[in-house]
């Protein structure tokens, strides 16, 4: 009796181990703080993906550039060291020159129109254009509308900007749109932003209200224009090769989850957009909501007329007219 209970004992403990043992574990990592629009977009991206595949897929998640900055991520996401990362448009270019075409200033009309893009066929086929680099692209979120902050002055017109030293993205069409206004443009990886801004190495950065709000910017920022100058996607990247190894069920699981993930993003975008401004403002923002965006447009022509000789006058006004 004692030698069957020993038995069943030590079966039911290799069954245990065998379970633990068929678990995979991934990772996933963003730039920004846990409680932001990010953190809210892996978090259930994560939850979504243990439910989904019955615990046999455990995705942890790791916060604030743990695992390193965006570009570092995407680097590692291709080469198969991490598996899996949520990082913003900014520096995806470099690896997939088609995506280049979203960040052109002033393209979309307001966030409904940028998600009916990124969720219609145009942004469809962009996921699509990472299969060929190594990464599997699950699905577009979002940071939002970009603003700039500065220690400076107020921005109200281009001339406001022009010799103000500004941290940005590692995207070059930001980087090209930029120093037409006259910017001095200082490229930088996000983990290194506040404590540049705090030291005075650059004066001021951009970016969505989500994000100036997580990453406490008031505390070493003292304007806030609200310029909405680029819309600033932000993506679900996964190694190709992991990807492909995954039964079919479970790649549809993973892209599910991938979606669920986005939806939280996009309402905790609209959540801090609809809050941010009084928010900055209680914590001593000068924030300034009245920006002449024409005059920015105008000031923006040429560069405007070189990138649709780049990425193709139709193809932008296939983005700027889409429904």
């Amino acid at each position: 009796m004692k030698f069957r209970s020993l038995a069943l004992g030590l079966g039911l403990a290799f069954g245990l181990m065998a379970t633990a043992g068929a678990q995979t574990v991934m990772r996933i990592n963003i730039s920004t703080a846990q409680n932001s629009h990010q953190g809210v977009a892996i978090d259930v991206f994560a939850k979504e993906v243990e439910q989904r595949t019955g615990g046999r897929y455990k995705i942890q998640t790791f916060y604030n550039g743990s695992l390193g900055g965006e570009r570092e991520s995407i680097e590692a996401v291709q080469l198969g060291t991490h598996e899996l990362t949520f990082t913003s448009s900014g520096p995806i270019p470099n690896f997939v020159p088609e995506t280049q075409i979203l960040d052109v200033p002033f393209l979309f009309r307001d966030k409904a129109h940028a998600r009916a893009v990124l969720d219609g066929p145009i942004g469809q086929e962009l996921l699509t254009k990472f299969d060929a680099k190594g990464m599997k692209g699950l699905a577009w979120a979002e940071n939002g509308f970009r603003n700039m902050t500065n220690s400076k002055r107020d921005i109200k017109e281009p001339a406001d900007v022009k010799g103000l030293k500004m941290r940005t993205m590692e995207n070059p069409v930001h980087i090209t749109a930029y120093k037409a206004l006259g910017i001095i443009t200082t490229p930088m990886a996000f983990p290194e932003v506040f404590t540049a801004l705090q030291q005075g190495t650059v004066d001021g950065q951009e970016n969505p209200l989500s994000v100036i709000i997580s990453a406490k910017f008031d505390q070493v920022q003292k304007y806030l224009s609200l310029t909405g100058h680029v819309y600033s996607p932000c993506i679900f990247l996964m190694n190709k090769g992991a990807f492909d190894k995954l039964s079919a069920a479970d790649k549809q699981a993973f892209l599910d989850a991938a979606k669920e993930g986005t939806k939280a993003n996009r309402a905790r975008v609209d959540e801090d957009d609809a809050k941010g401004v009084e928010l900055l403002r209680s914590k001593g923002m000068q924030v300034d909501t009245e920006v002449d965006k024409p005059a920015f447009v105008k000031a923006l022509a040429p560069v405007e007329a070189d990138f649709e000789k780049k990425f193709g006058k139709a193809n932008m006004e296939r983005i700027r007219n889409y429904k």
